[in-house]
């Protein structure tokens, strides 16, 4: 058998998220078996990087399958393109694979990652454009105080009080490299945040908690009491999945090939 890494991109509006479901046939993980299975005539289970929650989006995103064909990733000539257009015509289009690598056999697209950065973005002057890629929030908001927040996350590394609850993890422990906002072009924000692992939700609560901040509704000092707390009752609310992109996936460069 010969494993492979594919670089993937999709519009997660219209899915229940990344993750194969027994209830659902509407996830990204699971149109891509269905495809590639199809395709190669062969049953292909495909494991990702992270998971993705309903209408959550990605501009990256790994994962990695075996396959009896060893010749899916040659780099001579257009063989690989020829490939991966023959991946994409089995996939909706709202879903790409844009790379695929040939990957020795211990290496795993989840545990082999060494750090991962999302994107959430705000636009408060509503936008036909941006409907399902950013949350309309028409209040102002106060991106100074926001970004002191940011700068106190990466003191911390037990993130419980921004996680879902009986979500079945080992550990809420992640360490937390880069976070802050920005106003872009248009004047809209956006927040990044990179760390080596996140937990279900981590995300788009740690962005709820900092619009109560930005509204001037709690301080600094109790956004640290609620992270201290370590309870996510205490926590602002989810804001909705549709801000939220999975923008870069990081890897020791020797994985890509043998």
């Amino acid at each position: 058998m010969y494993k492979y890494l594919i670089n993937i991109s999709f519009d997660g509006t219209n899915y229940n998220g990344w993750q194969v479901q027994r209830n659902s046939s509407q996830t990204v993980q699971q149109k891509i078996n269905d495809g590639l299975s199809k395709l190669l005539r062969e049953k292909i289970e495909t494991l990702g990087c992270c998971r993705t929650d309903a209408g959550v989006h990605a501009k990256e995103l790994f994962a990695h399958f075996e396959s009896a064909k060893g010749n899916l990733a040659e780099k001579d000539g257009a063989n690989q393109q020829i490939w991966l257009h023959k991946f994409n015509s089995v996939l909706p289009s709202d879903i790409s694979i844009n790379e695929i690598y040939s990957i020795n056999e211990k290496v795993n697209a989840r545990f082999d990652a060494t750090a991962r950065t999302y994107q959430y973005f705000i636009h408060g002057k509503r936008n036909p454009f941006l409907i399902n890629r950013s949350y309309y929030y028409y209040s102002e908001l106060d991106i100074a105080r926001m970004n002191k927040a940011a700068k106190l996350l990466t003191r911390y590394n037990d993130f419980t009080a921004f996680s879902k609850m009986n979500t079945q993890v080992k550990t809420n422990l992640c360490k937390i490299y880069q976070a802050g906002w920005k106003k872009d072009t248009s004047g809209n924000l956006v927040f990044t945040i990179r760390a080596d692992r996140f937990l279900r939700g981590m995300v788009r609560m740690i962005v709820g908690t900092m619009v109560l901040l930005g509204k001037h509704r709690i301080t600094l000092s109790e956004f640290k009491e609620i992270i201290e707390s370590k309870n996510c009752q205490n926590a602002g609310a989810l804001v909705p999945a549709c801000g939220l992109f999975l923008t870069k996936v990081e890897y020791p460069k020797s994985i890509f090939g043998k």
